[in-house]
């Protein structure tokens, strides 16, 4: 008989117990796994992201959570220093689950407003780098953006410096540490918060010290934030301040898209048409294209200029059809204005309006 006062047979039960468990929650997690696959089998193909866009999507993610994290970690960790709790700055500063992994996991980022946003900035930025690079007839001539930072308007010369200064903050790396969010406010709101409180889930136990760093650190971030710093928010500012006559906006809209500016594109088109810049980004993203087309008719936009509009999307993105397109342009020419204004008149409504509207249709599809 053995003296070993460790009596394996619960040791047993509750190893069997948690072994069940387990295999309980994999079956859960490979049946999840199976429908995931399943409805990804049946979308669409144009509904699909294709890898390059997940790829982007992916590093656009994470380096929005991860600058986030930094900064509220940074400033709580100088004000828990600042308060003599070294214990607590040694906890949030110990590496445990990332944040992004924790917010992952969560479902929060799943939000579709978030989603909507980063993947249009996505594409916006892939259509950009796509765009052929058409030469000037002049090569002395300065690009679009940068004749008007020269232009005897202060306001005009004012508006397109700052495009620039929006353009080369765009461009920056979260590892160079000048990075920013560049979100609609309401979803940097979002973010902020989500990321305070899965910093403080690392930290076990009731601390009202912790909570109280966390938030100041969070409130702070809030602060400092100027959604009018981002580069949609500039173009559109530069697109109100030179507010492009019906004579000047198609050789303006051209010119952008030969300089490689598809936000600047952007920025005139939602000016002209009286739009949010968002709900422009739509239009000009959507392969089919129908809307900005009549949009582009609407503003009077002659066939030469729907031509060369179109070719340069087209060469850009893949998931155009160029031929299609050719085959349209007569019948697109065609349209009259005033014809296409009425048939986007919906456009400029309320857009909570507009969105319950869709959810009405969709919810009757059903």
């Amino acid at each position: 008989m053995s003296d070993n006062p460790v009596d394996m047979r619960d040791g047993s039960a509750v190893g069997a117990r948690e072994l069940l468990a387990r295999a309980a929650a994999a079956e859960l997690r490979a049946y999840r796994g199976l429908m995931v696959a399943v409805e990804d089998f049946f979308l669409p193909e144009e509904a699909r992201l294709d890898e390059h866009s997940r790829a982007g999507l992916a590093a656009l993610l994470r380096g929005l959570v991860e600058t986030v994290e930094g900064e509220i970690r940074e400033h709580a960790v100088r004000l828990l220093t600042g308060r003599g709790e070294a214990e607590l700055v040694g906890a949030l500063i110990e590496p445990g689950t990332a944040v992004l992994a924790r917010l992952w996991s969560s479902g929060l980022l799943r939000d579709g407003d978030l989603m909507a946003e980063l993947i249009a900035r996505v594409r916006q930025e892939m259509l950009g780098t796509a765009l052929p690079m058409s030469a000037p007839d002049d090569p002395e001539r300065p690009s679009l953006i940068n004749r008007f930072v020269q232009h005897p308007d202060r306001v005009v010369a004012a508006s397109a410096m700052a495009v620039l200064i929006a353009e080369s903050r765009r461009r920056t790396s979260p590892e160079v540490g000048q990075f920013q969010t560049e979100l609609p406010a309401e979803l940097h709101h979002k973010l902020v918060w989500w990321t305070a409180a899965a910093l403080r889930e690392g930290v076990e136990g009731i601390n009202e010290a912790l909570d109280r760093a966390l938030c100041d650190a969070a409130q702070r971030s809030l602060a400092a934030y100027d959604e009018g710093d981002r580069l949609e928010a500039a173009a559109m500012r530069f697109a109100a301040a030179i507010d492009a006559q019906p004579g000047e906006l198609s050789g303006m809209l051209v010119e952008s898209l030969g300089d490689r500016r598809v936000v600047l594109f952007i920025a005139l088109l939602a000016h002209a048409m009286g739009v949010p810049y968002a709900l422009a980004r739509d239009l000009v993203l959507d392969p089919a294209a129908e809307r900005l087309w009549l949009a582009l008719r609407a503003l009077e936009i002659g066939r030469e200029g729907v031509a060369q509009i179109g070719y340069a999307l087209s060469e850009a993105d893949p998931r155009r059809d160029l031929e299609k397109f050719a085959d349209t342009l007569d019948t697109i020419a065609a349209i009259a204005p005033a014809e296409a204004r009425n048939a986007l008149a919906p456009l400029r409504l309320d857009p909570d309006y507009r969105a319950a509207r869709i959810a009405l249709q969709q919810g009757g599809a059903k």
